[in-house]
């Protein structure tokens, strides 16, 4: 079973959203490293950009199949995680540690749409 953590915020196409006050983190998730598997590329935006909600933002490259990364809320983008682009397989080792970008959030009532991790287990299981 793939982990999911409490207190975080999940999207159907299987990001993840960790608030920090106004900004997020925004990753993907332990189920989406494991059905991609071996993580080679990360390709991820550039600082300031900006993105609505569900628009692409970047993609995760793995040896079976590449997957285009949705935005799970509209944000600009503060910072990218730039170990990422030496090491992309961190997002295998553990996908929670290894956000993708922090960004600041533009509408934190967008949060209300995305899972819980009890909504995300059982999406998941289905």
């Amino acid at each position: 079973m793939a982990k999911v953590i409490e207190g975080l915020y999940y999207s159907e196409s299987h990001e993840y959203v960790r608030v920090e006050g106004d900004c997020a983190y925004i990753g993907i998730t332990d189920y989406a490293q494991h059905a991609l598997g071996n993580v080679v590329y990360v390709d991820m935006p550039e600082v300031d950009d900006e993105f609505e909600i569900e628009e692409g933002f970047g993609a995760v490259e793995s040896v079976k199949a590449a997957s285009d990364l949705n935005a799970p809320v509209s944000g600009k983008v503060l910072e990218v995680n730039e170990a990422l682009e030496d090491e992309p397989e961190l997002l295998n080792k553990d996908a929670f540690a290894n956000w993708i970008i922090k960004v600041e959030l533009t509408d934190k009532s967008q949060l209300e749409k995305l899972m819980d991790s009890k909504a995300y287990e059982a999406f998941c299981a289905q």
